[in-house]
C-alpha cells in the first residue's frame, strides 16, 4: 500500500455543532425562514478541507439514534446536555443528502458512538498502510494517536491547520503516551461527557499519579503508596475509576469492515449538489461550484477500480447490543460518530510533513482551544476567524476634526447646499433622554468624514449646535444613520430638531432581513466587506473594566464616529437597492421612515399614567 494513501475520517456532529453555534447571533436564514447556518457550515469546511488536503479517502462518521452501549451501561452519560436544537435535527437529512451527492461515505452503526467507529476504522486502515487524519477537537481522540494515525485540527485563534502526533498529545496533556489519557479521564473525570472520574481529584493531581503510577490499574495495585486525602480519595472510589475508564475508553473493535474502494475520493455529482444548494438558496456556494472544476483526486496504487466507478450501496446499521456482536457493516456505508475528538495508543512518533508549498489557512474552524485548562469542558470554540475585510489600516481615507472656527465655517459651508449626508452622535450614556453629546460624525462622500467635538457643558455645547440648525432642519436633505429614533432623541436634548426624509441603515436591514443581526459592523462585513471599528476594540472587553467612550482620546473618539458615518453613507446605497429589488419601497418609505418620527415624539413625550383609574381597577380585579 503506497503512503500516499490518506484517510480523513470526520466527526459530523461536532462539526455541525460548531456551525450551528458560530452563527448563533447571526444565523442565516433563507427567504423561506429555514435556518441554514449548520448545513453552510458544514459544506463550507468540507470544501476547505477537499481543495487544502486532497485526501485520497474520506468519511464521515455520525453518531446513531438511540442510545449507545455507554448510554445502557450509564444512564447519566452525558445526560446533562442540553436538547439537540430544531434547527440541527432540521439539517441532518440535508447534510446527508450532499454527503451522497458529494459520494462521500456516512458512517453510522448502532450502539456506537462515532469516535468508536473512527477509533476502529484508524487502527484497520493503519494495518492497510494509510495515514489517518481524524478531524474532531475532542481531546478524547488523543488514545487514538499513533505513528500513523493524526489528530486534524485547526489551531485555536490562528488561520493555521494543526496536525497532532504523539509528541504533540504528550505535550498538550502531560503524559508519556498518547493511551494515557483514558487514565487521566478516568481519574479527573469529563464534565463534557458526564463522566465522573474519582471526586476531588483535578487534572494537576492525576497528571501526577499518573507520571508516578504509569496507569490505572498501577496505580490501583499500589494505593498503599498513596498519602493523606489523595489516598482516601482514591480507595473510596475505586469501582467509580474503573467505570470511569470504561466510558472514556473508545472502542476499536466495532462490528464495521474497512473497504477501500468504498472509502476512495471519487467526483461529486454536481447536479445533484447544485439542485440542493438551490433549494436552500445558497447562491454563493452555487457559483463556488460552478466556477470550479471540482477539487483535484488524489491517484492511489492500492485498487484496481477507477476513480468514479465506486459501487452503489446502501447503509447497513448494525444491531449491536452485545459490544462487538452482530453483523459486520462494509466501511463506506451509512455509520456515525463525533467530528473532534483525541486520543493515542502507541509510542512516540512524530507528526507528518506536508508540501511546504501548500498554506494551510483556517477557513473558520476554530474548534479546539489549546487552553489545557478548559480539559473538562467542551474544547469548541464558537469563534470563527475574520476572512480577508477592508479597514481603516488598509484603506486610504480623509477624516478631520472641526476643532476650531474656521474648520467649522468651511464644513457648514459645503454641507449647507447638500442633497443628502449621514450622521453619527456619540454620547456619554446609553440611557438615551439622559446622554450628554460627545460629538457629532458627518459624511457625504466615502471615506470621507467630519466630526465636531462637543463641549461638556451643555449650554456651551448648545450654543456650538445652533450653527448647525439650518443642516438637520433642511426638510428637502436626505438624513442617514443608524437607529434614528435615538439620534432624534440626543438632538432634542439640545433643541436641535431632525427635519426632512430619513433614512435608517437598522431599519432599512430589518425589513430585507428580519431574522438576522443589524448592528452596523455586521453590516459592514456582509455588505461592504469592511472590518469596522467596534466597541469592545476601541473600550476593552465588556465588563466593569470596560472604558467609555468620554474617557477616549479625541483621535480614537473621532476616527470611530468618523467611520460609523461612513459606513452608514455606503451601506445606504447598497440597502437601498436591496429593497427596490425586494419590492418593498414602498413599505419603507411611505410606513417605516415617518414612523421615526412619531416614535421618537412618543417616546420623548412618555406615556400619561392615570394612577386613580389603575388604583379603581385594581379593586375591581382583586
Amino acid at each position: 500500500m503506497s503512503t500516499s494513501n490518506r484517510l480523513f475520517l470526520l466527526d459530523a456532529y461536532a462539526l455541525i455543532y460548531r456551525s450551528y453555534y458560530a452563527f448563533i447571533k447571526n444565523p442565516r436564514v433563507n427567504s423561506k425562514g429555514e435556518n441554514t447556518s449548520a448545513i453552510f457550515g458544514f459544506i463550507n469546511t468540507l470544501e476547505d478541507l477537499l481543495k487544502r488536503e486532497s485526501p485520497t479517502h474520506l468519511a464521515v462518521a455520525f453518531d446513531p439514534p438511540g442510545p449507545t452501549f455507554r448510554h445502557t451501561a450509564f444512564e447519566a452519560y452525558k445526560a446533562q446536555r442540553e436538547k439537540t436544537p430544531e434547527t440541527i435535527i432540521w439539517s441532518i437529512p440535508y447534510i446527508k443528502d450532499i454527503l451522497r451527492a458529494y459520494q462521500i461515505p456516512i458512517l453510522e452503526v448502532e450502539g456506537f458512538e462515532a469516535d468508536d467507529v473512527i477509533g476502529t476504522l484508524s487502527l484497520k486502515a493503519e494495518r492497510e498502510g494509510f495515514e489517518i487524519f481524524m478531524m474532531t477537537p475532542d481531546k478524547d481522540f488523543g488514545q487514538l494517536v499513533s505513528e500513523r494515525s493524526f489528530i486534524y485540527r485547526p489551531r485555536y485563534g490562528s488561520s493555521e491547520f494543526e496536525v497532532m502526533g504523539i509528541k504533540e498529545v504528550n505535550k498538550k496533556f502531560g503524559l508519556d503516551h498518547p493511551c494515557q489519557i483514558i487514565d487521566l479521564l478516568s481519574l479527573m473525570g469529563d464534565a463534557s461527557d458526564n463522566i465522573p472520574g474519582c471526586p476531588g481529584i483535578g487534572i494537576v493531581t492525576a497528571q501526577k499519579l499518573i507520571a508516578e503510577f504509569g496507569d490505572v490499574d498501577t496505580l490501583l495495585n499500589n494505593t498503599d503508596k498513596l498519602k493523606g486525602s489523595v489516598k482516601e480519595k482514591i480507595e473510596n472510589n475505586l469501582e467509580q475509576i474503573l467505570f470511569s475508564r470504561f466510558l472514556a475508553t473508545i472502542r476499536r473493535d466495532v462490528p464495521v469492515e474497512f473497504v477501500e474502494k468504498e472509502l476512495r475520493m471519487v467526483p461529486r455529482d454536481e447536479n445533484k449538489i447544485m439542485s440542493i444548494f438551490e433549494q436552500l438558496e445558497f447562491r454563493a456556494l452555487m457559483k463556488k461550484i460552478s466556477a470550479s472544476n471540482s477539487y483535484a483526486l488524489p491517484k492511489t496504487k492500492s485498487s484496481n477500480t477507477q476513480l468514479g466507478e465506486k459501487n452503489n450501496f446502501k447503509p447497513i446499521f448494525v444491531a449491536a447490543s452485545q459490544p462487538g456482536a452482530g453483523k459486520k457493516n462494509l466501511a463506506g456505508e451509512h455509520l456515525q460518530t463525533s467530528l473532534w475528538d483525541e486520543q493515542g495508543n502507541t509510542t512516540a512518533a512524530s507528526s507528518p510533513s506536508f508540501p511546504k508549498d501548500k498554506t494551510r489557512q483556517n477557513a473558520g474552524n476554530d474548534l479546539f482551544s489549546d487552553n489545557l485548562t478548559a480539559i473538562n469542558q467542551d474544547d469548541s470554540s464558537d469563534h470563527l476567524p475574520e476572512t480577508t475585510l477592508k479597514s481603516l489600516k488598509t484603506e486610504p481615507h480623509s477624516y478631520h476634526v472641526l476643532d476650531n472656527e474656521g474648520a467649522i465655517q468651511n464644513f457648514i459651508d459645503e454641507f449647507s447646499d447638500t442633497d443628502f449626508f449621514a450622521f453619527s452622535t456619540q454620547t456619554d450614556n446609553k440611557d438615551i433622554l439622559n446622554a450628554h453629546l460627545l460629538g457629532i460624525a458627518f459624511a457625504k462622500e466615502k471615506n470621507k468624514a467630519y466630526y465636531l467635538p462637543c463641549p461638556q457643558n451643555q449650554k456651551n455645547c448648545q450654543e456650538l449646535l445652533n450653527s448647525f440648525k439650518p443642516l438637520f432642519e433642511n426638510e428637502s436633505s436626505l438624513k442617514i444613520g443608524y437607529e434614528l429614533k435615538n439620534e432624534i432623541l440626543v438632538l432634542h436634548n439640545y433643541d436641535l430638531p431632525l427635519r426632512g426624509p430619513l433614512f435608517d441603515i437598522l431599519i432599512a436591514h430589518y425589513l430585507i432581513q428580519p431574522e438576522l443581526r443589524h448592528k452596523l459592523d455586521f453590516l459592514a462585513k456582509n455588505y461592504l466587506n469592511y472590518q469596522g471599528l467596534t466597541e469592545e476594540s476601541i473600550l476593552g472587553p465588556k465588563g466593569k473594566n470596560q472604558k467609555s467612550l468620554e474617557n477616549l482620546s479625541i483621535d480614537v473618539l473621532s476616527e470611530y464616529a468618523s467611520e460609523q458615518a461612513d459606513l452608514c453613507l455606503q451601506l445606504k446605497s447598497v440597502l437601498e437597492a436591496e429593497i427596490k429589488k425586494e419590492g418593498i419601497d414602498n413599505l419603507y418609505h411611505e410606513i417605516e421612515a415617518p414612523l421615526i418620527y412619531v416614535l421618537a415624539d412618543m417616546e420623548n413625550s412618555g406615556v400619561y399614567i392615570d394612577t386613580e383609574a389603575l388604583k379603581s381597577s385594581s379593586v375591581l380585579l382583586t
